[in-house]
């Protein structure tokens, strides 16, 4: 179900949504932010006041925004009806979200794991897994977007990259999580027994929300949330810069949104915010050349490796180029096929064909 066009404008989304014109199902996703619940626009429910309201492109991007699906419109159900053991393990999500499912578990549920995989994938754009881990995620960064504490955001959501969280806090306040509350800064703080660690961000983009890292000299990640290896991403991070990750604010957050604003309205071409890359030599030197490549321009594989000094290293420059943490900022879109065909890209090709449809001028965003 990943998305495969840009949302409309949002005053249209919004008369759909409040007339509930099926015509739009599929199209987009209103997310309530009240009740954290995401709808089909023909929803029936009654509708939420002004200003109340999220769209999303897929139910993927709402999930991982921190909503649940309606049990009224069943938005994650094809035609509205699902086989009563899909609709049994989206429930049992649903009663305890922070759980991670195992294979064994859906065994106990009657479930065949592989076959579990191959329907939700076919049916949903992810298996049940990435189901599972986006409401676990979603949820950890909702609670992080409306001031939670550190604990809420992380363990308190079943998300084991912080597994040393509940240790550390313990032996900071001598107490365990949840008796203590602090600012996010001061916790992360506590809680990292570090004064320096990542610090982790929600940046909210015309193309889906994306999760950003940042440490004292600038920033070092910027992926989409539903990107599927995020978590592997922010192991590595964690590892080249031998910090802890905890969610907090950053400057360079601030600067961050205040250029990707502009960069999609299209009124900024380069951006100034500073970046760190941490990499083996090699792909930092990928990475820089990547940008080196012009706004609303590409470049082959097999050329950016001559660019760099590497000719013949196409697909190690590729590699590399997947691998790429900081996204748009650091341009891994512009780069195509020797066909000129879009190619790959870890966020999704209907992100990057609209990537280069913006920097080409052929798309605004309002």
């Amino acid at each position: 179900m990943e998305a495969r066009s840009i949302l409309p404008p949002v005053d249209v989304m919004d008369r759909a949504f409040r007339e509930r014109d099926a015509e739009f199902d599929g199209v987009f996703y209103a997310a309530v932010t009240t009740t954290r619940i995401f709808c089909r626009p023909s929803c029936p429910a009654r509708k939420p006041g002004e200003g109340r309201v999220e769209f999303y492109a897929s139910p993927r991007e709402a999930l991982f925004a921190g909503f649940r699906p309606c049990l009224r419109c069943r938005p994650l159900e094809a035609g509205g009806r699902a086989p009563d053991w899909v609709r049994g393990l989206l429930d049992a999500v649903e009663e305890d979200p922070e759980r991670r499912f195992r294979d064994q578990d859906l065994r106990e549920l009657g479930v065949d794991p592989a076959g579990a995989r191959r329907w939700f994938k076919r049916a949903y754009g992810m298996t049940f897994q990435a189901y599972n881990r986006a409401r676990r995620l979603g949820r950890a960064f909702d609670s992080l977007k409306r001031g939670g504490s550190v604990d809420d955001a992380a363990l308190g959501y079943g998300w084991e990259s912080f597994s040393g969280f509940r240790e550390a806090f313990g032996k900071t306040f001598g107490a365990p999580p949840g008796t203590v509350t602090a600012e996010a800064d001061g916790a992360a703080r506590a809680v990292t027994g570090s004064r320096d660690f990542v610090r982790l961000g929600w940046i909210e983009t015309p193309l889906g929300p994306m999760v950003a890292g940042a440490v004292d000299e600038g920033l070092c990640l910027l992926e989409f949330s539903d990107r599927r290896m995020l978590e592997t991403q922010l192991d590595t991070l964690r590892s080249r810069f031998r910090l802890p990750l905890a969610p907090s604010e950053s400057p360079h957050f601030e600067l961050l949104r205040r250029e990707l604003s502009a960069y999609f309205a299209g009124s900024l071409r380069e951006f100034t915010v500073p970046l760190v890359l941490r990499g083996t030599p090699f792909q930092e030197r990928v990475w820089r050349g990547l940008l080196e490549v012009p706004h609303g321009s590409t470049v082959s594989y097999a050329a950016l490796a001559e660019r760099i000094g590497v000719p013949g290293a196409s697909r190690a420059v590729g590699h590399a180029n997947g691998l790429n943490r900081i996204a748009l900022i650091v341009p891994c879109h512009r780069v195509v096929n020797a066909d000129g065909r879009v190619g790959g890209y870890g966020g999704g090709l209907w992100r990057k064909q609209a990537l280069l449809d913006l920097e080409r001028g052929a798309r605004t965003f309002g």
